[in-house]
């Protein structure tokens, strides 16, 4: 069975797990302003986006998570070789009575991470759909990570082997990974994976322009309005400065 062999720390990607590490130590360091990259995570409920991004963001994992509700919005910033990427995170609900809310949060993003469990068969099929809605009605110049979560199961309970759902992503053009939200596994490298494919040009446009906080909805639309739930988790709205890639 394939598995997934890749380097800790890809080229051009620093690690640091504190915000010094983001400024640097020289002038030409700390004078980088971040460039904003719109994220979006999608996928049936269940199976793990919230996990994967609280691990991404905080390095936590929450064994019995409370479903999203709406969508719930993180930051997080990694180093590109000479740049400071800020991903904001717009994580969504995978519930069906969610999904006419889902093109107000992937409105205008530069990147995607479509998650599926690779334990359930179903929810491959459910992250096929996103991916073609994306493709239909999104940017036409997103980049889209096709991600297997609960890679921890594995041994045990694999139900989605890792060949189809590569060669699914090859065929699309997306980014292939599998993950595990629980263990920390390969999470970063989907961050990392995402920083490396999007255009140059279009790190350029974004650079400078004015993201979104955790008090802004997609779309420009107020998180106060109920569409977003930002109080599920006090650890997970804030701004985190942290370089985790």
């Amino acid at each position: 069975m394939a598995t997934n062999q890749r380097p800790n720390t890809p080229s051009g990607i620093s690690a640091s797990s504190s915000s010094a590490a983001i400024s640097g130590s020289t002038n030409a360091q700390s004078n980088l302003k971040p460039i904003q990259v719109k994220l979006v995570l999608l996928g049936e409920a269940a199976v793990g986006k919230s996990s994967l991004v609280l691990r991404f963001v905080n390095n936590e994992f929450q064994e019995n998570k409370e479903p999203t509700i709406g969508a719930a919005f993180l930051t997080q910033k990694c180093r590109l070789d000479d740049k400071i990427i800020k991903f904001e995170i717009w994580d969504t609900a995978g519930q069906e009575r969610f999904h006419s809310l889902a093109p107000m949060y992937y409105r205008n993003a530069q990147a995607a991470v479509v998650a599926y469990d690779i334990t359930k068969p179903a929810s491959l099929e459910k992250a096929k759909a996103w991916v073609k809605e994306l493709q239909r009605q999104a940017n036409p110049n997103i980049v889209i990570a096709l991600v297997g979560n609960k890679l921890d199961l594995a041994a045990t309970a694999r139900g989605v082997s890792t060949e189809e759902a590569r060669a699914y992503a090859t065929e699309g053009g997306l980014l292939f990974l599998e993950a595990s939200a629980k263990t920390g596994e390969f999470v970063m490298d989907i961050f990392t994976d995402i920083a490396k494919k999007i255009p140059l040009e279009t790190l350029a446009a974004a650079r400078g322009r004015t993201g979104l906080t955790s008090g802004s909805g997609a779309g420009g639309t107020n998180a106060s309005s109920g569409r977003v739930d930002l109080n599920q988790n006090q650890n997970a709205t804030p701004v985190q400065d942290a370089c985790a890639c």
